[in-house]
């Protein structure tokens, strides 16, 4: 089970709570994501666009900006080349609808995960070039392109990359051992011949906040080419209705940051909470029909948060590209009617219930592979699904890493070898790690959470082998850490309490919910719901012989099986009949709210027991 760790960071809470009108408890909760000072606290808690860092730090981004009104001035045809997940959607989205404002002859090509596989490559560029196409603009690929954006300067053509991705290095062995380090070896960054590259992630890139998507990367390109052009700014006052052709570009910037995981602090979190507040009176006829056929209604009842995006409405977007063609999404997108958008988001959302269905298989077929087998033992799991369609290799490794808290591969066989998608766990750089063994791969590339990859069939097991000895990590790191924020009774749990913690959203990686601990909480009676049963609703009393009600989505097997073993089946069989003696647990927390039928009432949601 996973380790519990109360947070012992230390601040003046209640000079905070004061300050800032907020209860210590949630001073507290600040504090423990690392936010220091009240300025820090202050953009925080009401950090507002105004806040956003000027696009123009980021390297290169001037120098696209003069070559694209180069490129636009003498309607010389360009080509966005994009990815096929819900960023590099996004990302092409932005710039073939900003560029189209701002007068471009411009069309996208998003590589068909299996006919191309990921980012720019060869055929791509010489199709670009039969075209006619005079510049290649990349977005959310091409900083491992190297090869690639060679071909296409040899036939003359302009290459504008803007990507997020970690740039490629090889270690290059030094003549002696560096006297303060004792390094042996050091990087070489390898950097396409493209005549401009965008990435924060270069060297030399001044950039004050790496940890933004390649949709956030191509969005602030794209407000420096508006600045130029004098078209109007994102607008400042969401109450006035008026909005900007930027505003709706932001709003796929702000999606495509939730859709890949990007940590949810700094110009993220603005960005994303401003963006959110603009997607419930979205004007975009293609975002409008996705919320319409997923039951997202947010013009009626205002509920819109990152978990609709993260979990609903993203995944129909990566449907597309996993199952079909991204080309679709970017139709559902650019539609012009509601008619056929809701058409085209019908096919997308049955896509992404098919993807389910998939995915649940292959899981099951996957964790009986490490269970049956040698796999079960090592540090770094690789698992080779050879009929699994490549295309969801992502989601289970996501899936098999949160099952056993390992860094995950899962493989597949693609029409040219071997194809895989890789997630990591907190203290293993998945990237760097795969760099140390990079020849097994045809091809590869990713960030410190998630990577992708091409190899050969007959190398997966030496792969294997290799990744798992090069490990480093202890038992201690492949332990599931549980960040307790307060140890705080049921008791005091109020409705203000969870209206405070609306303040922290939206939540996601690098700001996870705030979560509670209490000892020896009494569980009086249980019953599963759901279609599967597979959803607990406990009653819970406190200290004061009040009953709460809380719930838990974790797995109802687990549980029972664990409540078995601590108290015996009889005494489950009487939590679930409400007629036997009640079960003490240690649980981990978060407080909410629940309305039916007109009712509002406290709810608590159980994370973790013990």
């Amino acid at each position: 089970m996973a380790k519990w760790y109360v947070a012992a960071k230390k601040a003046d809470f209640n000079g905070i709570g004061q300050r800032f009108s907020i209860s210590p408890v949630l001073a507290r909760v600040i504090r423990n994501r690392d936010i220091e000072g009240d300025e820090a606290i202050e953009k925080y808690l009401h950090g507002t666009i105004r806040d956003l860092y000027d696009p123009a730090l980021l390297k290169g981004s001037r120098e696209a900006v003069l070559l694209l009104k180069d490129k636009i001035k003498g309607q010389m045809p360009i080509r966005v080349i994009g990815d096929y997940d819900a960023d590099g959607i996004c990302s092409s989205y932005i710039l073939k609808r900003g560029l189209e404002a701002c007068g471009a002859v411009v069309d996208t090509m998003i590589p068909h995960r299996m006919k191309d596989g990921y980012g720019l490559n060869e055929h791509l560029v010489d199709e670009a070039y039969a075209d006619g196409i005079d510049t290649i603009l990349t977005c959310d690929n091409g900083i491992a392109a190297y090869a690639q954006i060679e071909q296409a300067k040899k036939y003359g053509m302009t290459v504008i990359v803007t990507d997020h991705h970690e740039i490629p290095y090889e270690e290059e062995p030094l003549a002696e051992s560096d006297p303060e380090t004792g390094e042996r070896s050091r990087r070489r960054y390898k950097i396409p011949p493209a005549d401009v590259v965008i990435d924060p992630k270069q060297q030399g890139d001044t950039y004050p906040f790496q940890e933004i998507c390649g949709a956030v990367v191509a969005f602030k390109l794209m407000q420096l080419l508006f600045a130029e052009f004098g078209f109007d700014g994102i607008s400042t006052d969401l109450t006035s209705g008026k909005r900007s052709l930027l505003d709706e570009l932001l709003e796929f910037a702000a999606f495509a940051t939730i859709c890949d995981v990007m940590p949810l602090r700094e110009e993220n979190r603005i960005l994303v909470r401003h963006g959110l507040e603009l997607m419930k009176q979205t004007q975009n006829v293609g975002l409008h029909a996705l919320m319409e056929v997923n039951q997202i209604l947010p013009w009626q009842d205002g509920k819109l948060g990152a978990f609709h995006i993260g979990f609903v409405l993203g995944p129909c977007l990566n449907a597309s590209g996993r199952l079909d063609s991204a080309q679709r999404a970017m139709e559902l997108l650019d539609s012009k009617t509601r008619e056929a958008a809701v058409a085209q988001a019908a096919f997308l959302k049955q896509l992404n219930d098919s993807r389910k269905e998939m995915t649940e298989e292959y899981v099951k077929i996957a964790v009986e592979m490490i269970e049956s087998g040698p796999l079960k033992d090592d540090r770094v799991l690789v698992v080779f699904l050879p009929d699994c369609h490549e295309s969801i290799a992502g989601i289970i490794a996501g899936r098999i890493r949160e099952r056993y808290y390992r860094p995950t591969f899962v493989l597949t066989r693609g029409e040219e070898g071997v194809k895989g998608s890789a997630r990591s766990i907190e203290g293993y750089h998945i990237y760097e790690e795969m760099t140390k063994c990079s020849s097994f791969f045809t091809k590869y590339g990713g960030h410190k959470m998630a990577a992708g990859l091409s190899m050969r069939e007959e190398d997966v097991e030496p792969f294997r082998q290799k990744i798992n000895e090069i490990c480093t990590l202890t038992e201690d790191d492949l332990q599931e850490k549980i960040h307790i924020d307060v140890p705080m009774p049921v008791s005091y749990v109020s409705f203000r309490l969870v209206e405070e913690l609306e303040l922290l959203e939206p939540f996601g990686t690098g700001n996870s919910k705030p979560v509670f601990a209490q000892k020896d909480l009494k569980f009086v009676s249980a019953r599963a719901l759901g279609k599967a049963g597979n959803v607990l609703r406990f009653t819970v009393e406190d200290s004061e012989q009040k009953r709460w009600e809380m719930m838990y989505f974790g797995g109802k097997d687990n549980f029972e099986a664990y409540a078995a073993e601590k108290y015996g089946q009889a005494a489950l069989d009487g939590l679930y009949s409400g007629k036997g003696s009640p079960l003490y647990f240690d649980v981990v927390y978060y407080p909410g709210v629940n309305t039916w039928q007109g009712n509002t009432k406290l709810q608590l949601v159980m994370q973790q027991y013990r």
